[in-house]
């Protein structure tokens, strides 16, 4: 660390002409992402979270830069040097940390949230409060093991920097591994919520620590029953300020229908709470855990299904990169050989921690409702430590006395979390047997796996035949036993389905998912090579957002339907306008039902429209409606009509909205398909 409070490294840079700052900028983010990437993609390889894998990048680049004997490319020495030296804990907590928490306050449902929300605050409050007076107690009444010997306050503050949860190194893993949605939520909500209490805890512990040492220990009794004032003060102020922001951002947002706008209200809505709580001193991170609560779950409501989803990739993409840099951050700044120089210390710190997370969690999941041991084992051993804890420690008072020792504990502990806790986390998951997914979902894995690898081995093999390097009579000797085995295993896959059912629903539900994508994909390369226009582009994805909006499962059960034979039971005739029928057709086909197209004319317009025989069975004509409703616009239209009581008859132009759809249903006894 240098006098100024950032990071720096014990390297020498030969002395030059500096670079300008927004190069080297631009170079580090370059360069993050670039090994981002790069560790992505060995970790997808790996099956390992890949945060654990960019802070063993950052350990060995960080290892390797101060090994004196060992020659770095001088720019990526000052790219490094420049990283170290610029990035503080201020920047760290609100351009890095903040799009973490917005992300994931943002995905997470309130109605999966509010079943165990007094379990989550209980474990995000008193428990972030108790494992801040447990592990201080602990490395308090063990000093003797470590040197130099710890005062109570100073060993309560370290308990205040490590007391915040962050499992974002094993969530990506559970969904892979088809943890129980309930658990994960359990394990989000309190990251979550802990995050902007342990902040506040941090700040009133310090000041505590820096007053003790000059008023005594009367003083600081006194300053432990203001600071339980100033908590309720902060962290309540910050929730107010993010629930009313994100209520005002999500009204304002139902009123705008363009994506790009919306996008970016999102975004002055998670930066700017925080910014405007910490203006008035209250929690700025619990101001941005309400505000994208609030913003995501009323938010879509208002948002059209292409919105939605631009969105949700937006904030995805936006927390990948924040992550990687911060888990990069955390390896470069941890010095493994000043690390082994207080490994008593150390130890002893982890010691703590986990007896401090056991008795929170075996100690007040009895507040949770059907949380089996099973879940505690988990929700103890997943309780990683990661970026919090990393700036609250690089944000101590520089003239704290015994800051090198406490940040040491700190990410002695963090790297412990981080590589034993984060890479074991998946194979306790499997032996504990979490995974949701049945013997039959296994089953159908391995016949669908065995089906297209023979059907890749058939393919293969003709293509080879193709370009000559098999012989026409070895083909034919080979083809019927490949084909003919190829086969059989794919007829074998759905017996599956027919005895599980929901196996179809989700392969149904991503076949769907991906012929929407796919024509979303060729409208937008027609709209980039100037084949439609804006407006054409639009409404055509008008109509794909309405079939993105329906309910997935109400969907597959619709293809299950259009395979038997029809039950219909009523005709519905909807007359709509010559430019809305194109769309409405599509979108009525799509969702299943059968439409014969009739051309008609008249009303006062004296127009061409369309009449559509829709036909359906009973019960189906709101979801008719609906469609109709989401594609037929209204729009304005200029007739001619002339005044009587003008005496040159001179017609005046009137305008007129139309639009939407004329809708009479009809009974019918029987129905046939010719």
């Amino acid at each position: 660390m240098d006098q100024h409070g950032g990071f720096s490294l014990p390297r020498k840079v030969t002395e030059k002409q500096p670079m300008p700052i927004s190069n080297l900028l631009l170079q580090v983010l370059i360069l993050s992402m670039a090994i981002a990437t790069f560790v992505g993609f060995i970790t997808r390889k790996m099956r390992l979270p890949y945060t654990v894998g960019l802070v063993l990048v950052g350990l060995v680049i960080g290892l390797v830069n101060r090994v004196e004997d060992v020659a770095l490319p001088q720019r990526f020495v000052e790219l490094v040097q420049f990283l170290l030296s610029n990035i503080t804990p201020e920047f760290i907590l609100g351009l890095l940390v903040t799009p973490l928490i917005f992300e994931a306050a943002f995905h997470l449902n309130w109605e999966n949230l509010k079943r165990d929300l007094v379990f989550i605050l209980a474990l995000a409050v008193p428990g972030v409060i108790l494992t801040t007076l447990l592990v201080g107690s602990i490395l308090y009444s063990s000093t003797f093991l470590i040197s130099p010997i710890f005062s109570f306050p100073y060993a309560l503050l370290f308990g205040a920097m490590i007391a915040a949860t962050d499992p974002v190194a094993v969530i990506a893993l559970f969904r892979a591994l088809g943890v129980p949605k309930r658990l994960q939520v359990l394990m989000e909500g309190e990251s979550l919520f802990n995050d902007g209490t342990a902040i506040v805890v941090f700040a009133l512990v310090s000041n505590i620590v820096l007053q003790s040492t000059k008023s005594g220990e009367y003083q600081a009794l006194q300053l432990v029953l203001i600071s339980i004032s100033d908590f309720i003060r902060i962290a309540g102020g910050g929730l107010i300020i993010g629930l009313l922001l994100g209520w005002l951002v999500s009204q304002l947002i139902a009123t705008i229908d363009d994506r790009l706008l919306e996008t970016t209200l999102t975004t002055v809505l998670a930066f700017g709470s925080f910014l405007i709580a910490e203006e008035f001193h209250v929690s700025g991170v619990l101001a941005v855990v309400a505000a994208g609560l609030v913003n995501g779950n009323i938010g879509p409501k208002g948002m059209s299904p292409t919105t939605h989803i631009l969105v949700t990739n937006f904030w995805e993409y936006a927390a990948f990169i924040s992550n990687s840099i911060i888990f990069l951050l955390i390896g470069l700044e941890i010095d493994l050989t000043a690390l082994a120089t207080k490994w008593n210390a150390i130890f002893l710190a982890i010691i703590a921690v986990l007896i401090a997370r056991g008795v929170v969690i075996y100690g007040l999941t009895w507040i949770g409702r059907d949380v089996n041991m099973k879940w505690r084992h988990i929700l103890f051993w997943g309780g990683l430590r990661g970026a919090i804890s990393l700036i609250l420690a690089l944000s101590l008072p520089l003239d704290l006395s015994m800051r090198g020792d406490l940040q040491l504990m700190v990410f002695g502990v963090v790297l412990f979390t981080i590589l034993v806790q984060g890479i074991s986390t998946p194979t306790i998951t499997r032996l504990l047997k979490l995974s949701e997914r049945s013997e039959l979902q296994e089953e159908y894995e391995r016949r669908h796996a065995r089906a297209v690898a023979a059907r890749a081995a058939y393919e293969h093999l003709q293509k080879m035949h193709r370009k000559g390097l098999f012989s026409e009579h070895t083909w034919k000797k080979i083809s019927y036993v490949l084909k003919e085995h190829a086969e059989k295993l794919a007829e074998a896959v759905p017996e599956v389905m027919e005895v599980e059912p929901n196996i179809e629903t989700e392969e149904l539900i991503a076949a769907r998912r991906e012929a929407l994508g796919a024509q979303r994909s060729v409208l937008n390369s027609l709209l980039i090579d100037g084949v439609i226009s804006e407006e054409v582009y639009d409404q055509l994805v008008r109509s794909i957002d309405v079939q993105f909006a329906r309910q997935p499962d109400e969907w597959a059960e619709y293809i299950r339907s259009s395979a038997k034979p029809r039950s219909i039971t009523q005709l519905i005739s909807a007359i709509v306008q010559i430019q809305d029928v194109e769309n409405a057709i599509a979108g009525l086909t799509d969702a299943g039902f059968t439409v014969t197209r009739m051309s008609s004319s008249g009303g006062f317009l004296k127009r061409k429209n369309v009449i559509l025989i829709i036909g359906c069975g009973a019960g189906q004509e709101k979801i008719i409606i609906n469609l109709l409703r989401h594609i037929c616009k209204k729009r304005v239209e200029y007739i001619s009509s002339p005044l009587e009581s003008y005496p040159i008859h001179m017609p005046i132009t009137t305008a007129i909205t139309v639009g939407g759809a004329t809708i009479f249903t009809i009974k019918v006894e029987r129905y046939e398909e010719i």
